[in-house]
């Protein structure tokens, strides 16, 4: 019997691989898709981040550092600067690569696989003829796997997507860039020197759905568009509805990590962190023999980010607040630094 089996071969479930294999754990991952596995996603990692892959002994091959955090809105900026180093843009598919190459060091399994059947004792979970003394579930924010158990629960707030893609075009900022308007975000990330990725987050019911919806919303930030080559470099990716809530992140000895444990909103940028933060802590909960603290120890981590975020959707649903924000910002950076420093460097 292996010690744990893993379902889901994103950053969430490879980081779990990581850190049970260096527990000495014998750990198989199955998945849908393996290798170089490309997501919509904002490809900005803060600092605590860094530092949680840097733990695990992973290392990305191409980056590009960023000191901080960047919100436009109109004719306004404030900037907010990291205090305990800096952050990294790094391509989705490059971090697949890095955590792929660090799992398979350490002597992972990795496995291309359809999950079709899942069962437990009280002893062991089997999942398509594996059996293990534990499951983690990392299949994502729709995990086909948490609704089969059950486990999720409704949303509280209006739908919100996601859409990315790639510029070739020199970053013109060391920092993540937050474009702000009525309708929509657009976030800025450096990736490379050659390279940016700009992902627009908005509300699904205040677009119609159309063929050239990012380039639509692209058209809300003039200032951002007058800087992009005409034609971007990548395919168009989406993802959402990003708000996802469960009813218990676990189910006997089945786990769940990473989005499939619960997701807000991708407007912090802390999904990586939080996907890590919740692979790692599920692993610490089975290797101390104490799984069944594994929600308590869960809401502990993803506290600050969950009360962080709902703070920001709150305000952005507030014109008159909303649009005071970055002034405010501007006005008392030490505030926006301390904002930071809470979030993203915890």
């Amino acid at each position: 019997m292996r010690d744990v089996v893993i379902i889901g071969g994103g950053p969430a479930g490879l980081g779990a691989a990581i850190a049970a294999a260096d527990a000495g754990l014998d750990t198989l991952v199955i998945a849908r898709r393996v290798g170089s596995v490309d997501k919509a996603c904002g490809e900005g990692l803060m600092p605590a981040a860094v530092e949680n892959l840097s733990a695990l002994g992973v290392a990305p091959s191409r980056f590009h550092r960023f000191r901080g955090v960047r919100y436009i809105h109109g004719k306004h900026s404030a900037d907010g600067h990291f205090r305990r180093g800096p952050g990294l843009g790094v391509r989705r598919t490059v971090l697949q690569d890095a955590l792929n190459r660090r799992a398979r060091e350490l002597g992972v399994e990795i496995r291309q696989q359809t999950v079709r059947d899942i069962a437990q004792t009280s002893q062991s979970v089997t999942i398509t003829g594996e059996t293990a003394r534990f499951a983690l579930v990392a299949d994502g924010l729709q995990s086909p796997i948490r609704r089969r158990l059950g486990l999720s629960a409704p949303s509280r707030r209006r739908a919100r997507l996601g859409l990315r893609r790639h510029f070739a075009v020199a970053p013109w900022s060391d920092f993540v860039e937050v474009h702000w308007s009525d309708q929509a975000e657009a976030y800025v990330t450096p990736i490379a020197a050659d390279l940016v990725g700009v992902a627009v987050l908005f509300y699904r019911d205040a677009f119609p759905a159309e063929a050239d919806i990012y380039c639509r919303i692209l058209s809300l930030f003039p200032a951002l568009r007058d800087r992009l080559p005409c034609r971007p470099c990548s395919a168009r990716l989406g993802a959402g509805p990003f708000e996802q809530r469960v009813l218990m992140p676990m189910n006997g000895r089945i786990l769940l990590i990473g989005d499939a444990a619960g997701y807000l909103d991708p407007l912090t940028g802390e999904g990586i962190r939080l996907g890590l933060d919740s692979a790692r802590a599920a692993v610490a909960c089975i290797t101390q023999g104490r799984p069944e603290t594994y929600p308590q120890t869960l809401r502990r981590v993803s506290r600050r980010y969950w009360s962080t975020t709902g703070g920001l959707l709150w305000l952005r649903d507030r014109p008159v607040l909303r649009d005071h924000m970055v002034p405010v910002l501007w006005r008392m950076p030490w505030l926006f630094d301390m904002m930071l420093s809470r979030l993203a460097e915890a």
